[in-house]
C-alpha cells in the first residue's frame, strides 16, 4: 500500500485508540502504579547507555507513537530522566480531578515522525552534525531526515517481529539491524 494511503488510516487507527482510551476512565494517579506492575523493562545496558549520554551532555530524544506518560514513567522509575533527554509522543490531557480527557497535539504516528516535530526550541539535536537513530519500525528510518546541519545519521533498527518476512527491508534501510539478540551488520 502506498505511504499517502496508509497516512489517513494510521490517523484513523490512533484516533480511535485514542478514543478508547479516554472511555476507560483512566487515572493521573494510579500510572505510576500500573506502570511499575506492568512488567515494562529497558533493554540491557540502558544505565550505562543513558549514563555517558548524561555526562557527556550528549542531547537524546526519544521519539514514539505510543504514550508519552506511559513512557516518561518507565524511564523515570529506571532513574535515566534527565536534562539532556526529550520526548515527543501521545501525551496525555488530564483534567483537575486528574481523568483522562484526550490527547494533546499532535498525533504522532509510525508514519509522521520526520515532519517536524524536532523543531522544538528546547531541543538541541538539530545542532549537532551526528545522529544515532535507533527504532523498531521501518517508519522509523527518516526521523533525522528534516534536521539541519546534519552530516551523518546512522541507523540502527530492532527487528523485533516477523524477522524472516521483515529482514530484507530493515536491511536495506538500517546500518545496523539488531533482531533478538543478535547483531547484523549489513
Amino acid at each position: 500500500m502506498p505511504l499517502e494511503d496508509k497516512v489517513p488510516l494510521m490517523v484513523e487507527w490512533w484516533s480511535a485508540a485514542h478514543e478508547l482510551l479516554v472511555e476507560q476512565g483512566i487515572q493521573r494517579k494510579l500510572l505510576a502504579g500500573a506502570v511499575s506492575q506492568s512488567g515494562a523493562k529497558l533493554r540491557g545496558g540502558y544505565g550505562e547507555f543513558f549514563g555517558r549520554l548524561k555526562r557527556r551532555d550528549v542531547p537524546v530524544l526519544i521519539f514514539s507513537a505510543g504514550l508519552g506518560d506511559v513512557l516518561q514513567e518507565i524511564l523515570k522509575q529506571n532513574n535515566v530522566l534527565s536534562s539532556n533527554l526529550s520526548i515527543r509522543a501521545n501525551f496525555m490531557h488530564f483534567n483537575e480531578e486528574g481523568l483522562l480527557q484526550g490527547f494533546k497535539e499532535p498525533l504522532i504516528h509510525t508514519f509522521n515522525k520526520g515532519e517536524g516535530h524536532l523543531a522544538s526550541p528546547t531541543h538541541t539535536a538539530h545542532d549537532r552534525p551526528n545522529v544515532l537513530l535507533l527504532g523498531d519500525s521501518l517508519g522509523d528510518v527518516s526521523m533525522a531526515d528534516n534536521l539541519t546541519n546534519v552530516m551523518n545519521v546512522l541507523r540502527i533498527g530492532f527487528l523485533n517481529d516477523k524477522v524472516e518476512e521483515r529482514r530484507a527491508a530493515y536491511s536495506s534501510s538500517c546500518d545496523i539491524v539488531l533482531e533478538s539478540g543478535l547483531l547484523l551488520l549489513v
